[in-house]
């Protein structure tokens, strides 16, 4: 995995981390780590959108944080486990690594 992509990732996440923080935070630090939280998240994704298709890395970084954010409700924060949630997730993630392996390194030319 080149640097790009693992700051997509990071930044996937982040977003996991702040759209928690949204629903949870009740204080004044959980909010200022929300909010920090969606600068680096934001940060690490413009940059690496600048050397990346911009398509598939925003693909990626919701999917990451879409599955993440769902899986960590029910596993931390007690949300109902459903199996459907699980298969839904693995059709996302399926999806998100199917438009990563079509796009060829040819699209992927860094900006210069």
């Amino acid at each position: 995995m080149n640097r790009n992509w693992l700051m997509v990732f990071i930044a996937g996440l982040f977003e996991i981390a702040w759209v928690i923080g949204l629903k949870h935070s009740n204080s004044l630090i959980g909010w200022l780590g929300t909010i920090i939280a969606i600068l680096i998240s934001m940060d690490l994704l413009i940059r690496a959108s600048k050397r990346l298709p911009v398509g598939t890395t925003y693909a990626v970084f919701t999917g990451i944080g879409t599955s993440g954010t769902v899986i960590m409700e029910m596993l931390v924060f007690g949300e109902p486990f459903k199996i459907a949630k699980l298969l839904l997730i693995l059709l996302l993630i399926s999806g998100v690594i199917g438009l990563k392996m079509i796009t060829g390194k040819t699209s992927a030319k860094e900006v210069q």
